[in-house]
């Protein structure tokens, strides 16, 4: 019985033969080929096979470093400002436009935000004004020199969730009778984390900035403090190439304490975190001996996070697509093959099974 078994099915009860070099085996290798390779290539160009981005939800983990650079604009004219930052280069620089400060800095996790105090300026000035001992490890650098301005600061842990959902941001300035404040920015610099996917370390910051032609009294901002992604993240491993300093704070130089070069060096990079509230509150009729507020809530949402899938995610999503259409092509060409070997269109030598006797035709010839 020459040739070998290219086809049988259950339902026709028969085995098709031929030789390998018949019509029928190559009518049988194109059908194959009609099968599995038209399928791949419907999924591959219905776009979306390979899976080059994926995301996911992640609350980060954001804690204020009390970091701050201020700057308070009080004039039309280039020097018409005041600044304080807690670099102390950077007040060095100021002269005159620097005042001595009295700062309040609420703790982490303290009960209603209480407020530790750094002291007056004799105190600073002879260096005897220790930070509180609980907030000296989170507060680098902390002690400002020649400022006249005081502010108060808490983060809070709204869901109880072990991370920090907002932080509550108060400064005030004060000002002699003939100052008034008509623009504000502001650089609070913050660590931020992710850990779900790939271990994310960085230090970002948030801007926050207004100007009024007409002078105010107090600035509130409630914003959310956003992920901007230009580059995908890994799925795996560990990404510091951000986790430096947005403000170089030891630099002697003004030029790294420009607000336009932080900004600029800042954009540079593929992964920032943006400042965004659409609706600022400005007020205005400030009384002589009172100080310019700015009252700031910043909030810390859960981001979505794109990142770039590994290996076997993106086989994962390949294969299903790849299956689904697959069942469709196995279901209409394995008609075609009954059909094409069941009528002979291809000549083959049939061999049809021997189907076992039943009881009861056993039985009636046994009676005959």
């Amino acid at each position: 019985m020459a040739g070998v078994e290219l086809f049988s099915h259950p339902a026709l009860h028969t085995r098709y033969r031929a030789g390998l070099c018949s019509a029928a085996a190559l009518a049988l290798l194109l059908i194959a080929v009609l099968t599995y390779v038209p399928p791949l290539l419907v999924a591959y160009r219905s776009h979306g096979f390979w899976l080059k981005q994926s995301a996911y939800r992640e609350q980060p983990t954001v804690r204020f470093r009390y970091e701050v650079l201020f700057v308070a604009t009080t004039g039309p004219g280039p020097g018409s400002f005041l600044a304080w930052s807690t670099f102390p280069a950077f007040n060095r620089l100021q002269e005159d436009r620097l005042r001595v400060p009295l700062l309040s800095v609420g703790v982490p996790g303290g009960a209603g935000g209480g407020a530790g105090r750094v002291g007056g300026a004799r105190e600073r000035a002879a260096g005897r004004a220790p930070l509180p001992s609980r907030s000296s490890s989170l507060v680098p650098n902390f002690v400002p020199h020649g400022t006249t301005l005081s502010g108060q600061t808490r983060e809070e842990d709204k869901n109880q969730d072990g991370k920090m959902d907002q932080l509550h941001f108060k400064l005030e300035l004060p000002l002699q009778p003939t100052e008034h404040v008509v623009g504000v920015q502001l650089i609070l610099i913050f660590s931020y984390q992710l850990y779900r996917m790939s271990t994310l370390v960085m230090q970002s910051m948030a801007f926050l900035q207004f100007f009024s032609p007409v002078p105010g009294s107090q600035l509130y901002m409630n914003g959310d403090l956003k992920l901007n992604q230009r580059q995908l993240l890994n799925h795996c491993g560990l990404d510091t190439r951000y986790n430096v300093s947005v403000v170089n704070g030891t630099s002697p130089f003004a030029a790294d304490y420009d607000l336009t070069n932080i900004i600029a060096a800042y954009r540079d990079r593929n992964v920032t975190t943006v400042f965004s509230d659409p609706n600022p509150v400005w007020m205005t009729g400030r009384a002589a001996d009172t100080p310019f507020i700015i009252n700031a809530t910043i909030h810390y949402p859960e981001e979505v996070i794109l990142y770039q899938p590994g290996f076997w995610e993106i086989i994962k999503f390949a294969w299903i697509q790849y299956v689904s259409i697959l069942l469709i092509f196995l279901w209409v060409f394995g008609r075609i093959k009954m059909f094409v070997f069941q009528n002979q269109v291809f000549a083959t030598t049939p061999i049809s099974a021997v189907l076992p006797l039943s009881p009861v035709s056993s039985y009636k010839q046994h009676q005959s």
